[in-house]
């Protein structure tokens, strides 16, 4: 059976008047569906700007070897603001296996949000104090624990900052928990990501382990009353995976012994890099989303995703993040590749999730200048494990994967300075309404 998805595509011509040309193409977004495809044609835009520069280009010349896939979505905004998407794809392929790692944290971030509107059950917010319990092999808990700075609280929101401020990986199990391994992949599914499989916590647990979720609870913070039990659950309906077997490198540590044969990602998490780029398109602009991919958040859920996407560590003022361990460009490999000696631009604002696991690296990207007047959104991901081994912690990371990935945000970038646009970016109705609670 050939398996379909929902996907934003560029098609058609546009209509010239009171629309931007873009790079000689002229396009809308549209609706369409189709099968899980092989490599696009690489745009030709994406093309010239990687050869002409000799910073990116030894990369990209070998982008085979490094698995190299990029996304470049320019925005063009007509007369009344609205903005219309032209994407540009370089090796773009769904059915190019990479290791998401922490890219899965945005759609169960914003699942987990959706999800209490589904629930709609009085009392329960993101703010809800939440324990969570054990029912079976390999999880943990994470009781509740009353405290005076409220960031320290378990809540569904304190482990969505947790998650998108520094990615960390036991907020990350927890909401997956709360969702459930069947209701998650649902989901996606019914948003248009029939493809998508996020079946693992962060946690050395088999695959059996990760159908099972935890029992949780919900509690009143004034009175320790409950307001909502979730008992544990099983996914009684093993998933199958659109790739079949995937294996990767010539070998493997295991419990400090080197296997020596291709490392098993088959029942991994899989998320293709064009379903976590149209994810935060949607975050972004969900007014310009397909009907079928619009989430069921509020106003304030879009605010406060939005803010903790684009802060920085220190700048959220979230009380946990203040060690030094924690600079600027965390999570910004794009424009900053991680450097803790650069300070955040002022006017230069990152909407952003990354990914960092077994030698791929990647980041999803929308990067406005307030000051310029530019916008675009901006995906990646390459593969930095020269001696093709996984799982031993010699992977090229600082020498070459996050280099690349500096250059290329700043190429687009200066690209997008000059490029003509004929109307300028005007202050989005979102960076007026971001929310930090």
């Amino acid at each position: 059976m050939t398996t379909l998805r929902i996907v934003w595509l560029s098609c058609g011509l546009w209509l010239m008047l009171g629309w931007a040309l873009v790079d000689g193409a002229k396009k809308r977004t549209c609706l369409t569906v189709t099968s899980l495809p092989a490599a696009l044609t690489d745009s030709p835009l994406l093309d010239s700007l990687l050869r002409s520069n000799p910073r990116l280009w030894p990369i990209a010349e070998r982008a085979e070897h490094y698995e190299l896939q990029i996304i470049y979505t320019q925005i063009n905004r007509d007369a009344q603001g609205k903005p219309h998407f032209v994407q540009h794809n370089y090796r773009l392929n769904a059915r190019q296996y990479f290791n998401p790692a922490s890219l899965v944290k945005l759609p169960v971030a914003v699942l987990a949000l959706e999800k209490l509107n589904q629930l709609n059950k009085p009392g329960l917010t993101r703010r809800t104090p939440m324990a969570t319990g054990t029912a079976y092999r390999c999880q943990t808990a994470a009781p509740y624990v009353p405290a005076a700075d409220s960031d320290r609280v378990n809540t569904v929101g304190n482990y969505i900052k947790r998650m998108l401020l520094v990615s960390d990986n036991v907020a990350y199990n927890r909401l997956y928990e709360f969702l459930g391994q069947r209701p998650l992949n649902a989901r996606l599914a019914a948003l248009g990501y029939p493809e998508a499989r996020i079946t693992r916590r962060f946690a050395p647990c088999d695959t059996a382990a990760n159908r099972h979720t935890n029992p949780i609870t919900f509690l009143d913070a004034r009175s320790g009353t409950v307001i909502y039990q979730q008992p544990a659950a099983f996914n009684s309906q093993p998933f199958t995976f659109p790739l079949g077997k995937v294996r990767k490198g010539k070998g493997y540590y295991a419990s400090g012994k080197l296997i020596q044969q291709p490392y098993d990602f088959t029942t991994a998490n899989y998320l293709p890099l064009q379903n976590v780029h149209d994810m935060l398109q949607t975050v972004l602009f969900p007014e310009e989303a397909p009907p079928a991919a619009r989430l069921q958040l509020t106003p304030d859920d879009y605010a406060f995703l939005r803010y903790y996407l684009r802060s920085t560590p220190h700048g959220s003022g979230f009380s946990l993040y203040k060690s030094p361990r924690y600079f600027d460009a965390y999570k910004k490999y794009l424009i900053y590749g991680r450097q803790s000696d650069r300070p955040a631009q002022p006017d230069l604002r990152i909407y952003n999730i990354v990914g960092m696991s077994h030698g791929y690296l990647a980041d999803v990207a929308y990067i406005t200048n307030v000051t310029q007047q530019t916008e675009f959104l901006l995906s990646a991901v390459l593969y930095v494990n020269q001696d093709d081994i996984l799982n031993d912690g010699a992977y090229e990371y600082e020498s070459i994967g996050l280099p690349f990935l500096a250059e290329l945000g700043q190429a687009i970038q200066q690209y997008e300075e000059e490029r003509p646009h004929l109307f300028k970016l005007q202050t989005a109705p979102f960076f007026l309404k971001e929310n930090a609670r």
